[in-house]
């Protein structure tokens, strides 16, 4: 039975309610029907028939009817919409009254005008209901609990002010903001901030305790930040960018040790919008004196302002300059952006540093060396000179020096030996010579005339005598030789540079040209002589590379070269050469030994009557035998030492 009752009573108000509109509706254009006979006594146009065959705008619709019945209509500019309908034999008032009825208009008479205006229902005008509100709040606690469904947030202000005692504040952009919140016994700011949060709008609080609302800025949006908590950043999106397109940007900044820092998150993102947002946010003076173009991605997380324009600008031609607190940004070549800093090095050179940096880096920035000071001039745009500084400084640093002694000792062993006997004929020959510790004497004629008689008597042969000026001379020397050379020379060597010792010797040899001069006459030889040099040295290279545990790497190069035997004749010099090169690591201070470089040279010859001196017994009767052997033993003690 009880839903029986609620069905009759649903039809009976779904009847109703039409009946209703339609009798206001009805009663509306009761008042225009008499508000147009009225006035048709005094204008007898709205009671002449009227043939209109028109399809236009409602405007131009009631001006062909003003122009062919002489009435004054004034038709709101809002009316703009179209109208098909087409009229015979009907009055100009009843097909005012019809257009009232059929497109919801109003019609006003003043004085004799007839102004058509959209209707506009009062209805619509009426104050709701007063909504109870409710809120309450806990003093002891400093707690707030709301229960808000679709209420307005001026009335929630204004309810937890009173309950509260503290200000709540809504300004006039958000006074028919509706809001819905639950929240139950939560610290009265952190309520704030929730139904702040859950209702798309922020909430500030004063340096004097006031809590205002206030709607979301331009590009701004509420977020969970990296500490878990609600927080507002501005967002980018392009005019021209649909909805659906990966082209966005946030930029936001919170506090961090009392610093404020910027975090960006931006995908093809115009530059000039992100430095605008990033000074906004940080609330930093700035001016921009060229078109900022091109795009960016970044991600970036609390970053200091001038560390995120430098991201921005790197490889730009566009950088920035602050001047008291103002930040000038704009294209590098802009005078007044561009500055100057002279860099004094403390302990490298300028002319090896300036070749190590970066030719990229040099674009656009003018590099001018101060050899007096050792100081670099710099000029240029202010995050260009920053770059340079910093790797300059980076380079800047003491540069070691390593002391090197090099201790080389030579052993040179030598035996020679000659054995022969030689005669001949020569004025003023003597007899005499050595017998001990070797055998080198000469017979002269009367010595030998004296021998041959004294064989003679006891053989019955006669050798008979030689001439007055003959000699004969007999050799049997050996000569043995042991020379030590030591040398103690010292160098000096920076790091990475090598320090290189040379000692020897330098020999020439004659190089003859001939030339042959053709003539009709004669022939001319022109003969030249070039004296070429040739060394023999003992050269030592040695390049340290000291490592940051003190030790040193040292690459060794050594050449020894030698002359075997000088030629009488002018020819070459023949040389024995020997080199070697290594690398090996020690400590500082410490002596390495490098030894085994030895070189051996044997030499044997001999003269005599020819076929005679070459057979065995007689050779030593009609020939000279000579025969040598050296040996030379290198050592090389090389000791490191850093210089600091």
């Amino acid at each position: 039975m009880q839903k029986k009752l609620i069905r009759i009573l649903f039809f009976i108000l779904l009847f109703t309610c039409p009946l209703k509109m339609l009798a206001q509706q009805n009663t509306r254009i009761q008042v225009i029907q008499r508000k147009l006979d009225s006035l048709s006594k005094t204008v007898p146009g709205l009671n002449q028939k009227v043939q209109l065959f028109l399809n236009g705008t409602l405007q131009q619709y009631l001006m062909g009817i003003s122009s062919a019945n002489g009435l004054s209509i004034s038709v709101d500019p809002k009316l703009s919409f179209s109208v098909n309908d087409n009229f015979t034999d009907v009055t100009a008032t009843n097909i005012l009254v019809f257009l009232a009825q059929k497109y919801n208009l109003d019609i006003a008479i003043v004085g004799s005008i007839i102004y058509v205006t959209p209707y506009v229902d009062p209805a619509q005008f009426a104050k709701p209901p007063v909504k109870e509100i409710i809120a309450s709040y806990n003093h002891a606690e400093n707690k707030l609990s709301l229960t808000l469904d679709n209420d307005s947030l001026t009335s929630v202000a204004r309810k937890i002010t009173q309950v509260s005692g503290k200000n709540v504040v809504v300004p006039s952009s958000l006074q028919t903001k509706k809001v819905s919140a639950f929240i139950a016994a939560a610290p009265f700011e952190t309520a704030l901030d929730k139904l702040a949060f859950s209702n798309e709008i922020k909430m500030i609080k004063t340096s004097d305790n006031f809590f205002l609302f206030q709607p979301l800025g331009e590009n701004e949006e509420l977020y969970i930040n990296g500490d878990k908590n609600t927080s507002v950043r501005k967002t980018f999106r392009p005019p021209n960018a649909n909805p659906g397109n990966n082209v966005s940007a946030g930029v936001f900044s919170r506090v961090v040790n009392g610093q404020k820092l910027i975090s960006a998150d931006a995908v093809n993102a115009p530059i000039i919008n992100l430095v605008k947002q990033a000074s906004q946010e940080l609330n930093i003076s700035y001016s921009i004196y060229s078109d900022i173009k091109g795009t960016i991605d970044i991600h970036v997380n609390d970053v200091p302002y001038e560390q995120f324009l430098n991201l921005l600008f790197r490889g730009t031609d566009y950088t920035y300059q602050a001047e008291d607190g103002i930040y000038l940004i704009g294209d590098k070549k802009i005078e007044g952006l561009r500055t100057y800093k002279a860099l004094h090095l403390q302990n490298r050179a300028i002319d090896t540093v300036v070749a190590m940096i970066p030719v990229e880096w040099k674009k656009g920035l003018e590099i001018k060396e101060f050899r007096e000071q050792n100081t670099l001039l710099l000029s240029g745009s202010a995050a260009q000179i920053r770059e340079v500084e910093n790797f300059v400084k980076q380079l800047d640093v003491l540069v070691p020096v390593v002391l090197i002694e090099v201790t080389m000792i030579d052993f040179r062993k030598s035996r020679s030996i000659s054995t022969g006997i030689s005669a001949g004929v020569a004025d003023s020959v003597k007899t005499g010579g050595t017998v001990l510790p070797g055998v080198d004497f000469t017979f002269s004629a009367s010595s030998v005339n004296s021998f041959l008689s004294s064989i003679s008597k006891f053989t019955s042969v006669n050798l008979g005598h030689v001439v007055p000026n003959f000699y004969v001379k007999l050799q049997a020397l050996e000569t043995n030789n042991n020379v030590d050379i030591r040398s103690v020379p010292k160098l000096t060597a920076m790091n990475g540079h090598s320090a290189t010792l040379s000692i020897g010797s330098r020999q020439y040899y004659k190089n003859t040209t001939q030339n042959l001069y053709n003539s009709a006459a004669n022939n001319t030889s022109v003969f030249t002589n070039v004296y070429t040099p040739v060394d023999a040295n003992l050269s030592v290279d040695i390049k340290p590379l000291v490592s940051g545990d003190d030790q040193v790497t040292l690459g060794i190069k050594v050449n020894i070269s030698d002359f075997t035997s000088v030629p009488t004749d002018g020819s070459p010099p023949p040389q024995s050469i020997s080199k070697f090169e290594t690398s090996l690591r020690v400590h500082s201070e410490d002596t390495i030994l490098l030894g085994g470089i030895e070189r051996t040279e044997n030499d044997s010859g001999g003269k005599g009557f020819p076929i005679l001196s070459r057979i065995p017994v007689l050779k030593w009767i009609f020939g000279s035998r000579t025969k040598s052997s050296s040996k030379v033993v290198t050592v090389l003690f090389i000791k490191s030492t850093i210089m600091r």
